[in-house]
């Protein structure tokens, strides 16, 4: 059954030039970006904001902070089933690479950055909204999450991956503003204070059946924890600069879609409840369309039901229940 699936990948720069291409899904934060009349102020402003912070953090043997920049490619991945006549668009991540100008070094940082998926979309903006219309109760569908996560472990543990990739991906998603976060002892000198939520979220659970587990750090002269969701051991896994890619550009592309958290002008304290409806926050230069994203999530999700789901279902679902997690 596995040799039914075949993955490749594609890669492209993403610079204050870049240009959105048709394959691309159109709700994916830099995207949103790339489009309309202030779309190369919009990369420009958001890219100095990520090297900026960058030289923030990684501040020792940087006295001029400029020492280094951070240079972004969007990773796409197509998914090819076997008989198919044309190959599916499954995911798409940003990967960073480091530019020391000290030493003129590029260093290889982590893939995940800005994750994004069909399926995702699918379960989340069209099988849960459908599953829970007209109830008075809100409930998850049986098995919900399964074949996505199912189709992403398989992806990171494929030659496909090994081949592009040294390390395993870390995605960085903003907190859920229905759960309260307890600031814990841990401190990390990159990553900062631990928090702790009150209870698992569905995206964690989600998250979960891709294989993934979860922690919540709040990183110097942050103002809210962000979600590190990752495999193995986030702290010992990765170099600082390693880590410092994926915090300067996630809390970036943060503040610019989520600034009553990200940008807000009081700082998470020991217990902290994120905010959607805070008044009290800055807003970023960026023009950020984020009712237009919401609505391209459900279109993208029937897209896949139709183009992805309902052709293959018998092939999807004889996969996922011989796949040996």
């Amino acid at each position: 059954m596995n040799n039914d699936f075949r993955f490749t990948i594609k890669s492209i720069c993403l610079d204050e030039n870049y240009h959105p291409s048709n394959s691309t899904r159109l709700t994916t934060n830099f995207a949103n970006l790339a489009r309309g009349e202030s779309r190369q102020q919009n990369l420009r402003n958001a890219l100095k904001m990520i090297d900026s912070r960058f030289n923030a953090l990684a501040n020792w043997d940087n006295p001029q902070g400029d020492r280094y920049s951070v240079e972004l490619e969007i990773i796409s991945v197509d998914l090819e089933i076997a008989h198919s006549t044309e190959a599916f668009p499954s995911i798409e991540v940003l990967k960073t690479n480091i530019i020391d100008h000290q030493t003129n070094e590029r260093i290889e940082g982590i893939v995940g950055n800005n994750f994004s998926s069909y399926v995702r979309d699918y379960d989340f903006s069209v099988l849960l909204l459908d599953h829970n219309k007209a109830k008075s109760e809100f409930s998850i569908p049986e098995n919900f999450g399964d074949l996505h996560g199912k189709l992403f472990k398989y992806f990171i543990d494929s030659e496909t991956y090994k081949q592009h990739f040294k390390k395993p991906p870390v995605i960085c998603l903003s907190v859920s503003d229905n759960k309260t976060y307890h600031r814990t002892e841990n401190q990390h000198p990159i990553l900062g204070a631990e928090y702790q939520p009150n209870e698992s979220s569905l995206t964690e659970q989600y998250f979960k059946k891709m294989g993934l587990q979860v922690r919540y750090f709040m990183p110097p002269n942050t103002v809210a924890p962000l979600a590190f969701y990752f495999f193995g051991d986030l702290l010992n896994d990765y170099t600082n600069l390693e880590l410092i890619s994926t915090i300067s550009t996630m809390e970036t592309f943060q503040k610019i879609y989520r600034p009553e958290i990200y940008n807000a002008n009081a700082v998470a304290g020991s217990c902290y409840q994120p905010n959607l409806r805070n008044a009290d926050h800055s807003i970023t230069q960026i023009v950020y369309d984020r009712e237009e994203r919401s609505q391209l999530a459900i279109a993208q999700g029937k897209f896949t039901e139709q183009h992805f789901i309902k052709p293959y279902q018998s092939v999807l679902e004889k996969w996922s229940a011989n796949y040996a997690i």
